[in-house]
């Protein structure tokens, strides 16, 4: 099949791209590939949207129904120790990426079938249920994708459902899968686009969607929080908005640069629930919805150049997310507007390269906002928590994000890990089952549909290796760090791969010391099925 551009992910930024090179240029036929059983299945929901971006795309947005039902009402930073919180004064002076005043707390899976719908409308077609397998490359350059072949067996063989993966060509390629998509590291890898950039730096999000009683409920309200229970050399918190009929979206970002290889983000994530900050707004309350991804963290100088022959990188694949704001929804968008516009000049111009893709960027406002943020995350890596804290403040008020230097990023994820030998232990309490829960009934209310015959899609690919380095040196930090219990170490020291319960995180692509371990798309349709409209 063949079309003028083949775009690869259904979130907000290849969304927005469709949507964006129809506007401009209907007579492209435009082809969206989404692997989740429909548009947003594989997002949780609950996010805060600063709209800006929409107002580009649709200064009608209001009237077109976008589901952006809850302004943002009141917000607290909390600095928490383990019984105590403190709240930080004068937010919006201290942090003015904090300030959500003007913000929406959404369903950020209803927003995207939102997405989809003005997308379908201006006739983009959506394929759901498919996901790119590979890049297809001919001479040199990406000439569109090849998907997934469905109906193979665990061994290899082929079922009586068999039907082989299909060819999408196109003159054009957008990778807009996310964070550490797999198509999109292959491209960085075979066009080297990273070699001018500093290590990427993800964070794990685990989340979880309640619902409360309605007198509990207070529309608009948004709670983020840093300090305990993380080690002063850990960055990360958790965040709490309620948003819809009575929900509260809860979860917890784990920097996956962190050393204690004994660290359980999801336990972390767990018992910060028992906080007095926190435990109040789930009581009387029911979870219903689970879920984990990563986030793409390193700022502006941790982007790869996002251009390659063929196509070009746009959204949380190439890392636009701005983290002092811990918003990433308005800035993939905008990446993907821009992306949109690159693509269509190099079409019309018979250009093999979007060329004008970075210097797009560089001139836009989405630029001069990573630009101003670049210090404060490596700012945290460098000196710890409360040394990061107090830079951030200074940055913020001082240099208000100009200051004549940039901060580094020196690692990648997984070089950081200390042996477990010499790090302490930490002993996390036992779920309740009311307020807290273990990881094998929280992934039962992600949904999870994979078929067990089929190849398990997390490539090991050296057991010696996991052996000797994995069990050996750092006592099997997948078992811990894996939101959803995919990795156990059975009584023989064999690695089992419970591919069934994975939730698409990517997080152990991302951690595993050695790279050892490779994530790789399952058949389509498969992983999570997060319900429309939570």
């Amino acid at each position: 099949m063949a079309f003028d551009v083949v775009i690869v992910g259904g979130g907000p930024a290849g969304l927005t791209a469709a949507i964006r090179l129809r506007q401009e240029n209907p007579e492209l036929s435009v082809c969206l590939l989404e692997k989740g059983s429909e548009v947003g299945a594989h997002i949780v929901s609950g996010a805060v949207l600063e709209p800006t971006t929409l107002a580009e795309l649709f200064p009608d947005w209001k009237e077109r129904g976008a589901p952006l039902d809850t302004p943002v009402s009141d917000e607290k930073l909390l600095f928490l120790t383990e019984k105590s919180a403190l709240p930080v004064p004068a937010l919006h002076l201290l942090m003015p990426q904090m300030d959500n005043r003007g913000n929406y707390v959404i369903s950020l899976g209803a927003f995207c079938r939102w997405l989809g719908e003005q997308a379908e409308a201006l006739g983009v077609e959506i394929y759901p249920g498919f996901a790119g397998a590979d890049l297809f490359i001919e001479d040199g350059k990406v000439c569109g994708v090849i998907t997934g072949d469905m109906g193979v067996g665990r061994n290899g063989e082929e079922k009586p459902d068999y039907m082989p993966g299909m060819i999408l060509r196109a003159q054009q390629t957008i990778l807009a899968e996310g964070a550490r998509g797999s198509l999109s590291k292959k491209a960085m890898a075979a066009y080297d686009l990273r070699k001018e950039a500093d290590p990427q730096t993800f964070g794990l999000g685990i989340k979880e969607v309640w619902e409360i009683p309605a007198e509990k409920h207070r529309p608009g309200f948004v709670q983020h929080s840093f300090g305990w229970p993380l080690d002063t050399h850990t960055y990360g918190g958790a965040f709490l908005y309620h948003f819809g009929k009575n929900l509260v979206s809860y979860g917890f970002i784990t920097a996956l640069d962190y050393r204690n290889p004994w660290l359980s983000p999801f336990e972390e994530m767990q018992r910060t629930k028992q906080h007095p900050a926190f435990r109040k707004h789930f009581e009387g309350g029911r979870r219903i919805i689970y879920g984990a991804r990563a986030i793409s963290e390193g700022g502006v100088q941790s982007l790869p150049h996002p251009v390659f022959p063929g196509g070009v990188l746009t959204g949380d694949c190439a890392g636009f997310l701005n983290m002092p704001k811990i918003k990433g929804i308005h800035t993939s968008m905008k990446s993907g507007i821009i992306a949109a516009e690159a693509v269509i000049e190099a079409i019309q111009n018979g250009q093999s390269e979007a060329t004008s893709y970075m210097e797009r960027l560089k001139n836009s406002w989405l630029w001069k906002e990573l630009h101003a943020a670049r210090n404060i995350r490596p700012a945290f890596s460098h000196w710890g928590m409360l040394g990061g804290a107090l830079y951030s403040g200074i940055d913020s008020m001082i240099f208000r994000g100009k200051a004549p230097w940039t901060l580094r990023h020196r690692h990648a994820d997984n070089e950081t890990l200390l042996p477990a030998e010499q790090a302490p232990k930490i002993s996390y309490p036992k779920a309740d089952g009311k307020l807290t829960f273990n990881r094998a009934e929280s992934v039962f209310l992600s949904n999870l549909s994979h078929d067990e015959d089929q190849p398990v899609h997390l490539k090991v690919q050296d057991m010696a290796t996991w052996k000797a380095t994995n069990l050996a040196r750092f006592a099997a930090p997948e078992s811990r760090y894996c939101p959803a219990g995919v990795y156990e170490t059975s009584e023989t020291e064999e690695l089992v791969i419970n591919a069934q319960n994975c939730v698409h995180c990517k997080s152990c692509d991302i951690k595993d010391p050695t790279q050892n371990i490779n994530w790789c798309t399952p058949e389509g349709s498969s992983g999570p099925n997060y319900p429309s409209g939570m």
